[in-house]
């Protein structure tokens, strides 16, 4: 089923209404509520605007919004391309290995000794950067190693084992390290959208918005490979130009959100199938914006979620989002199985 261009426009108008009033429900959550009101004066900048209010809003809230927008933007359109390559709608973002070596780069540096113990008291941007260092290594080994490799399923799953050797080796240093340092890494684990001041919100901000715009080039490539890689080629598209470009853009994606907010689960895999699911089409030039708003909208509920809590404690944001994504996985994997038995 095709539904028109026109329809197409206003399905868009309709979620950048829920993006906003979604973004508005994210300022409003927390242990103190700021009234909408005071809220909408802080935002007109009116002279009757309460001055608490308005640094609990600018230095907190604003910040962990505008987070969520993006993380949410970045995440569903690296779901997106990741799943069109290897043409298998059960892969996300994180199946590269990619979000494994941010992990083990943070393990290193949390649990590794007191040399990285240290510099990670020292420097604030320490985390970031490990993760970054491991998922870029861990990237690179993957695409050296995919050079000489024709199939994209052989691929796949050298980014599994790779996903699974680096858990072993953070499991092996989980095992050696202090309770205070374990409980530092799972705290990082579990994800945090709190944690970030404005510069780093507005590097994380470039990134995401940079790596969208080097799609651009290869969305009649992501197209052509719906079809198959024979077709494509056919079509002279270069699939090892396409798998580069692809591998890059999900590596800065998911290895930048990674590393300044935690691995966030279920997000990347979940978001590219509702898309599809809502607008009933294939074409990139559409789904690309499309999952980038329904995942930043899926994202600021889940976090407005968080603050669901029990005393002064809120739930960990990958709780929420295994919450919501593992239920769409598993009537995926029902669908697809009811499929091949008709």
């Amino acid at each position: 089923m095709y539904i028109s261009g026109q329809k197409h426009q206003s399905v868009f108008i309709g979620l950048l209404v829920i993006l906003i009033l979604a973004a508005i429900l994210n300022l409003y959550s927390g242990s103190i509520a700021i009234p909408l009101k005071d809220i909408w004066n802080i935002i007109t900048s009116d002279p009757t605007r309460s001055e608490n209010y308005e640094y609990i809003l600018t230095e907190y809230r604003l910040p962990k919004t505008i987070t969520s927008i993006v993380i949410g933007f970045g995440l569903g359109i690296s779901g997106l391309i990741i799943q069109t390559f290897f043409r298998n709608p059960l892969t996300g973002p994180f199946v590269l290995g990619i979000s494994s070596g941010a992990s083990l780069g943070v393990a290193l540096l949390i649990m590794g000794g007191s040399l990285f113990g240290s510099i990670h008291h020292l420097y604030s941007l320490s985390t970031p950067i490990a993760a970054s260092l491991g998922s870029f290594i861990v990237l690179s080994i993957v695409m050296i190693t995919a050079r000489n490799i024709r199939n994209t399923m052989s691929i796949l799953i050298i980014g599994l084992m790779f996903g699974s050797f680096t858990t072993a080796i953070i499991s092996v240093l989980s095992y050696f390290s202090s309770a205070n340092e374990l409980q530092q890494y799972i705290y990082w684990s579990l994800g945090s959208l709190s944690n970030l001041c404005w510069t780093d919100v507005s590097l994380l901000t470039g990134i995401v918005t940079i790596s969208s715009i080097g799609l651009l080039p290869i969305i009649k490539s992501l197209d052509a490979l719906l079809l198959g890689e024979n077709y494509a080629r056919s079509m002279g598209i270069s699939i090892k130009k396409t798998q580069t470009i692809v591998f890059l853009i999900t590596s800065l994606l998911t290895g930048s959100i990674t590393a300044f907010v935690g691995p966030i689960a279920f997000i990347g895999l979940a978001i590219p199938h509702i898309t599809r699911l809502i607008f009933k089409t294939s074409t990139h030039k559409i789904l690309i914006p499309a999952v980038g708003i329904i995942g930043a909208i899926v994202m600021l509920i889940c976090d407005s979620l968080t603050h669901i809590s029990v005393g002064s404690k809120t739930l960990p944001i990958n709780a929420i989002t295994s919450i919501f994504g593992a239920p769409i996985v598993i009537w995926l994997l029902v669908a697809k199985s009811k499929t091949t038995r008709s």
